[in-house]
């Protein structure tokens, strides 16, 4: 399969066009989404708060009008566009601001979005399209195998609703239009129409800021043009009904799906996130459902683009465990010892191999837990600790 880059870390930079640069190997002012390659951007991550409201929840608020005939895509953009939000998570240990997009499921700011978007957040600030205010945002809850992650925005009320429809009821050919924040712009969001091109698609998901992939599968696949930054936003159908959630995007001349070929995006099924979202919502934890703040380590596993997130994830490996290429200062890890060089085998008694065991292991943990760490130094000796997990960004 050819290469693309990974979408999720692209560099805020003038003349920007479909063809972006590889992304650099750290992540400054970039606008987050996806582009599906073979590897398609993906992370794990989550912060503190509790929800307030429930799904479908209306309150004071509006639930976005739909419609029994069809719209054309300047009427889809105008019922939509007041239950979109724009997300900026700031990542304060490498420097970072990151763009994206969140569907506003309930009144009092619930918000659905990519759980990459907000991966190695410190802080995150959520803009309301239908009422332009910005609020404080924390993590609920996430998925990172799906993809998934659920917002709380800190005092609102009154919010326009998305109205969901039904993914099942999506078919080949069906009309659609993808909506979000492309280029992390902010204000009006921006409008691609285009058809579903396929569905049940499956991708291999990568983040360029941490280098972890996940399998990313049943995606709705459209031509319609989703750009970085797009990622979280609305696939509607013709009738304004949200059926999907832009997660990925090839470039044009570059991949090749399971399908088809040329420029193609993908959508995680609405019922799919919904569904996740009630879960996370209701605080049950899983093995892929992280609930609460993010346990924090503080390593950072060699290779390009790596940072120090919840637990660093980066996708280099050596013999047979994950080699760091360093710890931040203060965090458990580079209390115990770890620098860089040093290779993690083994993390709460599972043995480690690449950044997404250390993710997959991580994901049950939380601030204050105890987590038993093998390593070998770079003499070659091994070392056993158990060390006591801090609170950390999302990620």
């Amino acid at each position: 399969m050819s290469q693309t880059y990974p979408y999720g870390a692209y560099p805020s930079l003038p003349g920007y066009g479909s063809a972006p640069p590889p992304p650099p190997p750290r992540r400054r002012n970039h606008i987050r989404g996806l582009i599906a390659t073979g590897a398609v951007a993906l992370a794990a991550g989550v912060g503190a708060g509790g929800l307030i409201g429930h799904l479908n929840s209306t309150a004071t608020g509006t639930v976005t009008a739909t419609s029994k005939t069809v719209l054309s895509t300047s009427q889809i953009a105008a019922r939509v566009d007041p239950a979109l939000v724009d997300v900026v998570a700031t990542d304060s240990l490498q420097g970072g601001i990151a763009a994206g997009t969140g569907i506003v499921l309930t009144s009092n700011g619930e918000i659905l979005t990519n759980n990459h978007v907000i991966e190695g957040a410190t802080a995150i600030k959520v803009t309301d399209v239908g009422n332009g205010r910005t609020y404080t945002a924390t993590v609920v809850g996430y998925d990172a195998s799906h993809d998934v992650a659920v917002l709380q925005l800190q005092g609102a009320s009154g919010l326009t609703v998305a109205s969901l429809g039904d993914s099942s009821s999506v078919r080949v050919g069906d009309n659609v239009v993808a909506l979000g924040n492309a280029g992390g712009k902010g204000g009006t969001p921006s409008v691609a129409a285009g058809t579903v091109t396929a569905l049940g698609q499956s991708i291999t998901a990568s983040d360029s800021g941490s280098g972890v992939s996940e399998q990313l599968t049943g995606l709705i696949e459209t031509n319609a043009g989703i750009q970085p930054g797009d990622s979280g936003g609305s696939l509607v159908n013709a009738y304004g009904q949200v059926i999907g959630m832009d997660t990925a995007a090839s470039s044009s001349f570059q991949f090749q799906s399971q399908s088809s070929s040329g420029e193609q995006a993908y959508a995680i099924p609405i019922d799919e996130a919904v569904s996740i979202a009630k879960q996370i919502e209701a605080g049950t934890a899983s093995a892929d459902v992280h609930i609460g703040p993010t346990a924090f380590l503080g390593i950072s596993i060699q290779t390009a683009g790596s940072g120090f997130g919840g637990s660093g994830f980066g996708s280099g490996t050596s013999g047979s465990g994950v080699t760091l290429g360093g710890t931040i200062s203060g965090s458990p890890a580079a209390n115990a010892g770890l620098t860089a060089g040093d290779e993690i085998t083994s993390l709460g008694g599972h043995q480690v191999a690449s950044a997404e065991d250390v993710a997959h292991v991580l994901v049950s943990y939380h601030p204050g837990d105890s987590i038993s760490v093998t390593w070998l130094d770079q003499s070659g000796q091994s070392h056993t600790q158990t060390l006591t997990l801090t609170t950390g960004p999302a990620a």
